[in-house]
């Protein structure tokens, strides 16, 4: 099966230099210089990494096959793949090795199944489909998903109240308290005293 490394993003520099969306915890592995990963399409590799450099919060690479810019903006949108049977990566999984898990809570409870795995600016996510057929996203963070087990079949889930379709009636929506009540009840007694007379205001 193949599994995505990264997607190529827009040409960085004249030298044909490209940024990478990556999708791997082990960039330094999949990327090192000498590495040969396969694309999809196909005919667009395969790419030999000649350089790679985290810049930024982001990875730059460059491929022996890519000459100049013109090059690296032709490969935009593509993607760079392995063959792979599983994640060898330590508490990493492929979006493969989560579709299909139970979706349960510590009780055993099942609340449904994961249908796939979301790539959010800010984290990834499970995308969950309950037993009513909504489909929820839950983040895949250790305090919201504390156990994976894949050859049980079954991820674990100890959402905050009203994340679930399923436990909406738990969604605490929090009120103001009566100090808050207080503090603007404050500032409109201020507000009234400080209002200028008819003229006295500023001019827009």
């Amino acid at each position: 099966m193949q599994l995505v490394v990264a997607r190529i993003g827009r040409a960085h520099s004249l030298r044909g230099e490209v940024a990478l969306d990556v999708r791997t915890d082990d960039p330094e592995g999949r990327l090192a210089v000498g590495a040969v990963l396969a694309t999809d399409p196909a005919s667009a590799g395969p790419l030999t990494v000649l350089s790679s450099r985290l810049h930024q919060g982001r990875w730059l690479v460059r491929f022996a096959e890519v000459a100049d810019r013109t090059a690296a903006e032709a490969l935009r949108g593509v993607e760079l793949v392995v063959e792979a049977d599983a994640s060898d990566e330590e508490d990493a999984w492929y979006p493969h090795e989560l579709r299909g898990l139970r979706a349960e809570l510590a009780d055993g409870t099942v609340v449904g199944e994961v249908i796939a795995l979301e790539h959010l600016p800010a984290h990834d996510a499970l995308l969950v489909e309950e037993p009513g057929g909504e489909r929820t996203l839950v983040p895949f963070v250790t305090a919201i998903v504390p156990v994976v087990d894949v050859a049980g079949g079954r991820v674990v889930l100890d959402p905050p109240g009203g994340l679930l379709a399923s436990d909406a009636a738990r969604l605490v929506v929090a009120a103001p308290s009566s100090d808050d009540d207080a503090d603007a009840d404050a500032a409109d007694d201020a507000g009234d005293d400080d209002e200028p007379a008819v003229g006295d205001g500023a001019e827009r």
